[in-house]
């Protein structure tokens, strides 16, 4: 059965219902209280209402955040790739880039198109080494559990620098929570079942269920990712997100005249166009974002977050 752990700035708490239960532990860092499970099982007492908590995220930085890019085939497809091709891709985010599941998003002031894109984290439980084969019998010997995470992005940064980490590195560029849920191996399978919903003043923006979306699974992501990157307890896979960003690639026919503009004018047009999509956050946006099975047995939880 799925643990579900939420974090407030003086302690971690196990939810029961509507009811948050102190973890007694020494626990600092996830990667702490991940190695403490006795101490999360072994919570106990009649609680708080949850409501009464500020809750932070319950993952603690410093740690790694580990992207994947265009891994949704509704996604890749909006952005003008074929995801029959496609090859996983990995990109790194600044671990100052996360926020808790109510903090505001932060729009630089030389950020004009702000985007959202839901994504469900994978939290490792325990050291993955270069060269591990991660596979879904034994992902629950490296993957504790997941989270909802909102990849904030600043497309002109993304594009015209072709600089993805600093477009999604601002700080408040990744609220995580409001849950940590844990799960065991069997609970993972239940991965491809996960909703995710993501919706912006109230407007449901990106609405789809994980199942044949998702291109590369965790356990072979993780896998690949080993080739090259070692990951540890606390750190963070974000899985990609399916279509209804703000961004599109535009039709092919303007796709065809575009390489024949040279690159300034071919930008200057883009960001024109851009500009003109109301889809971008702005500031005072509210953005609520939530994952969940259809049953509810494995509930993530519903970040809200406003853009300041």
């Amino acid at each position: 059965m799925s643990v579900n752990v939420v974090r407030t700035i003086d302690g971690w708490w196990r939810l029961d219902g509507d009811r948050a239960i102190r973890i007694e532990t020494t626990a600092e860092t996830t990667r702490e209280l991940l190695a403490d499970r006795d101490a999360i099982t072994g919570a106990s007492g009649a609680g708080s209402s949850v409501d009464e908590l500020e809750l932070v995220s319950p993952v603690t930085t410093p740690c790694r955040v580990v992207a994947q890019l265009l891994n949704y085939r509704s996604h890749a497809i909006d952005a003008g790739s074929d995801p029959n091709t496609l090859q996983p891709t990995f990109f790194r985010k600044s671990s100052a880039s996360v926020s808790g599941p109510f903090d505001p998003i932060r729009q630089p002031p030389e950020v004009a198109l702000l985007d959202y894109e839901i994504e469900l984290g994978i939290v490792v439980g325990a050291e993955i080494p270069i060269g591990t084969t991660v596979t879904d019998e034994n992902l629950s010997d490296y993957v504790a559990g997941v989270i909802v995470a909102n990849d904030v992005s600043a497309r002109e940064i993304q594009l015209t620098k072709v600089q993805v980490y600093e477009s999604k590195s601002y700080p408040t560029f990744t609220p995580l929570g409001p849950r940590l849920v844990l799960l065991d191996n069997d609970e993972l399978r239940r991965i491809p079942e996960l909703h995710m919903t993501l919706a912006v003043n109230g407007e449901t923006r990106q609405d789809q269920t994980i199942g044949n979306d998702l291109i590369t699974p965790p356990a072979e992501a993780l896998t690949r990712l080993a080739r090259f990157q070692n990951m540890t307890a606390g750190d963070v896979l974000l899985t990609g997100t399916p279509i209804g960003t703000a961004i599109s690639a535009p039709p092919k026919i303007v796709q065809k005249i575009g390489e024949l503009i040279p690159p300034a004018l071919k930008w200057k047009f883009f960001f024109a166009r851009q500009a003109k999509n109301p889809d971008y956050l702005s500031v005072d946006d509210v953005i609520t974002a939530g994952i969940k099975t259809a049953d509810g047995a494995i509930d993530l939880g519903t970040q809200e977050t406003v853009v300041r």
